[in-house]
C-alpha cells in the first residue's frame, strides 16, 4: 500500500527531515574521535554513547519544532505520541554507534517517515562523505541532490552484497552466518558494513546489489526503505512477501536479483556443512 498524500507535504516533509539529518550530522562530525561515554543497553555490543544522545536531542528538537503534532519512534528515547496516529518519525541518531565508537568511518543518521505504517520519507546522512541521500514517495531518490538508481546487475553469481549481525548473534543459532557464508560463496562477495541505513543507501545508489538482515528495527530501516524504492529497486521479507517491520527481517535488492537472492538464503545449508568440504562439493546453486 502507498500512502496518500500531497506531493507538496512529501517534500517539506523531507525538507524537515534534510534539516535534522544535517543538524545531527554536525554533532556527529564534531565528535568524532572524542567519544567520553561507552556503555552498554543491556545486551552485548548495542553500545551507546553521550554522541548517540546528543545527536538525538538536536533532532528531536527539529521535528518537534516543526511537527509537534507527529509520533516519533527514537532509538534511546523511546516512543513519543502525538496528536496525529497517521505520521511516526523513526530515526536513528547514530546507526552504526560500534563504528563511531572504533574511529571506523562507517555510520549514519537515519530519518525516516511512517504514513499509515507505511514507509514514505527517508533520509540518510553520512557525516564522513558528506554524502546526503533522500527519498519521498513518488519523488525519486537522490544523493547530494542528483539522482540515484540501483544497479543493473542480473545474476545473483555477479552481485556484491551486504548483510549485517544482529546484537544477540552471541546467543542465538538465527544468527545469520549461515547465509553469509553461502552467499559468499555463490556471489562476487559479501561486505558487512555495520549500519543499516547505509547499506539499504548504497544499494540505493547502485553501489551494492543486494542486503538482507535480521535483528532489525523500525529506526534501522525505514529511511532506507523509502530510498531503495524510488531508486527503483524492491523490498520485501525474505520470502518476497510485503515487508514487516515486526518481524526485524529485510530484504532489499536492486530488483533484478530479488528472487534469486531469496531462494538462496530460503536454500542455505546448516552452518555445520560447512566444516565438511565433501558436502561443500555437493551443494548446487
Amino acid at each position: 500500500m502507498t500512502p496518500t498524500e500531497p506531493q507538496e507535504q512529501l517534500q517539506r516533509y523531507l525538507d524537515i527531515a534534510t534539516e535534522a539529518a544535517l543538524t545531527a550530522g554536525a554533532i556527529l562530525e564534531k565528535s568524532w574521535g572524542n567519544v567520553q561515554s561507552i556503555t552498554e543497553k543491556g545486551r552485548p555490543g548495542d553500545l551507546v554513547t553521550e554522541v548517540d544522545k546528543a545527536s538525538e536531542e538536536v533532532l528531536l528538537k527539529v521535528l518537534m519544532r516543526h511537527l509537534p503534532e507527529h509520533s516519533i519512534l527514537a532509538e534511546e528515547s523511546g516512543q513519543m505520541e502525538g496528536e496525529s496516529d497517521r505520521y511516526c518519525w523513526a530515526v536513528d541518531p547514530l546507526d552504526g554507534t560500534t563504528n563511531y565508537t572504533h574511529g571506523y568511518p562507517a555510520s549514519s543518521v537515519s530519518i525516516g517517515l511512517l504514513i499509515d505504517n507505511q514507509p514514505a520519507v527517508g533520509v540518510v546522512y553520512d557525516p564522513y562523505t558528506h554524502n546526503l541521500y533522500r527519498a519521498a514517495t513518488g519523488l525519486g531518490a537522490t544523493c547530494n541532490r542528483q539522482t540515484i538508481r540501483v544497479s543493473r546487475t542480473e545474476q545473483l553469481a555477479n552481485s556484491l552484497l551486504v548483510t549485517g549481525f544482529a546484537y544477540d548473534r552471541h546467543t542465538t543459532t538465527d544468527n545469520n552466518y549461515a547465509e553469509f557464508c553461502y552467499l559468499t560463496h555463490l556471489t562476487q562477495g559479501v561486505r558487512r558494513g555495520g549500519s543499516a541505513a547505509l547499506d539499504l543507501a548504497h544499494v540505493a545508489a547502485g553501489r551494492l546489489d543486494g542486503y538482507w538482515e535480521r535483528g532489525l528495527s523500525p529506526w534501522d530501516v525505514t529511511a532506507g526503505i523509502v530510498l531503495v524504492r524510488e531508486a527503483g529497486g524492491r523490498v520485501t521479507a525474505y520470502d518476497g512477501s510485503p515487508h514487516n517491520p515486526a518481524s526485524g527481517r529485510i530484504l532489499a535488492t536492486n530488483g533484478q536479483i530479488h528472487q534469486s537472492l531469496s531462494e538462496a538464503i530460503a536454500q542455505t545449508p546448516p552452518i555445520q556443512t560447512w566444516a565438511d568440504a565433501s558436502a561443500m562439493a555437493m551443494i548446487s546453486v
